[in-house]
């Protein structure tokens, strides 16, 4: 299956990110904790140029905590990069972000001389939510579909700081496909451009691979494949067709759902050595 999801405001979003980008000090990119490379944009690179950047690896409470430290350190070596985690689950975690900010570029802070953060995002890795939480109030709509912010908005989030929200953005074709499940399988692609039992049969067999141990805890029994757990999520949930045939596209709903509340356990769907 190959998952493409680029709507038309986001042609113009990077239009306007590029233009925006010259007053810019510093880019925030908030990832998915669960898959770092998959979540980034390859686009930020290019567009930020040698401005630093913090990368916040935000739902880090859904992730895998040792994978998500190896990240931490993996991305912290390259240059002018830096890598926290963060739950936005738990409160008052992005009060640290303001001033790490300020260690990142320490000739700017003041009323006179701001620093101007421009955070960005694929859809759906909480970028919305982490701008309210920095804002101290509502500023940002937050909903859990990607591609609900499409403006840009100036926000000031410390005496000093000036944060630039963008639309979430994606890019025209992923870099892989196994990328592209990635992103499907946490919700960061629309519903329309993904099979959910293409990508529960995808997510299933990478968990029962490498932790058959967290489906077990929550699904008891051994299963041979994804086929198989779906098959016996259908039947415990009463996931029936006509006839009895169990509806596995219902299953695969039923599955993806608790792999992103993180029902199943703390997983992480990509490792740095794997990149």
């Amino acid at each position: 299956m190959s998952i493409q999801w680029f709507p038309g405001h986001m042609n113009k979003a990077r239009r306007e990110i590029a233009d925006a980008m010259h007053s810019i000090d510093l880019v925030i990119e908030v990832v998915d904790a669960r898959l770092p490379a998959s979540s980034e944009n390859p686009m930020i690179a290019s567009l930020r140029g040698e401005r630093p950047c913090l990368k916040i690896l935000n739902k880090s409470d859904l992730a895998d905590p040792e994978v998500t430290s190896s990240w931490i350190r993996h991305i912290s070596k390259q240059a002018g990069m830096k890598a926290i985690a963060l739950s936005l689950r738990q409160p008052g975690a992005a009060k640290a972000i303001p001033g790490i900010c300020r260690t990142l570029v320490p000739n700017r802070g003041t009323v006179l001389k701001p620093i101007r953060v421009m955070i960005m995002g694929i859809p759906n890795v909480g970028k919305s939510t982490l701008i309210n939480a920095l804002a101290g109030r509502k500023v940002a709509k937050v909903a859990d579909e990607p591609a609900v912010t499409k403006t840009q908005q100036q926000i000031e989030i410390a005496k000093g700081i000036l944060l630039v929200d963008t639309p979430g953005i994606t890019w025209p074709k992923f870099e892989s496909e196994s990328g592209g499940y990635n992103l499907a399988a946490t919700g960061a692609i629309g519903r329309n451009a993904m099979d959910s039992l293409e990508v529960a049969r995808y997510a299933g067999d990478l968990i029962l691979s490498s932790r058959p141990d967290l489906v077990s805890a929550r699904y008891p029994g051994t299963f041979a494949d994804a086929d198989a757990l779906l098959t016996e999520i259908g039947k415990r949930r009463g996931c029936l067709l006509p006839g009895g045939t169990i509806d596995l596209e219902k299953a695969s709903e039923i599955f993806l759902h608790e792999f992103r509340s993180g029902k199943i356990g703390r997983f992480s769907l990509e490792k740095p050595e794997s990149n």
